[in-house]
């Protein structure tokens, strides 16, 4: 499975960096991670990641395709801007879990809405994605794509990653 993960890409605060550890460590099958960076939460996905055993891979944006990962991620050097690469990072992965985040994770949110993949959001994480679930408490719009599934808890996301109910949906619009 790929697992896209939709994170803020600032210097994250102490309790959403525990959340986001807590989920990596409790995924009970090892998915490959689709990242868009390596810097705020992605840093700290892409760490727990690896320090799991789990497959890494960045979609990195061109603004900033020259920086310091680890030897082991595999770098998608897009040459796109940042809207641009999450088309890709989105369009490879088949669920995408947003962890908190600003207007960059909703875009991804909405990308996977409208290409039918299935999507968890973590809430209360002290981000702007917490307020999704009061705006949007199941679908984006009246086509009703694919549900959005909220979480308080990261484990509860993990073990909805690692089922066998997620399944894609086939659209014709997008």
């Amino acid at each position: 499975m790929q697992l896209g993960i939709a994170v803020h890409s600032s210097v994250p605060s102490t309790y959403a960096e525990e959340k986001v550890k807590r989920f990596i460590s409790s995924l009970s099958c090892s998915p490959r991670i689709l990242l868009g960076g390596y810097w705020g939460l992605m840093k700290v996905v892409t760490d727990e990641a690896i320090a799991k055993g789990l497959q890494v891979v960045m979609f990195l944006p061109i603004e900033r395709e020259n920086i310091e990962i680890p030897g082991n991620v595999v770098r998608v050097y897009t040459g796109c801007e940042y809207r641009c690469r999450s088309v890709m990072l989105v369009r490879s992965s088949d669920v995408l879990v947003a962890l908190g985040g600003g207007v960059g994770t909703q875009i991804e949110i909405a990308m996977a809405y409208a290409m039918g993949k299935p999507i968890a959001v973590l809430v209360d994480t002290g981000m702007p994605t917490d307020n999704l679930e009061k705006i949007f408490p199941n679908y984006l719009d009246e086509r009703k794509v694919v549900e959005i599934k909220y979480f308080r808890e990261p484990e509860d996301i993990a073990k909805f990653v690692c089922s066998n109910e997620l399944r894609p949906i086939k659209t014709d619009f997008g």
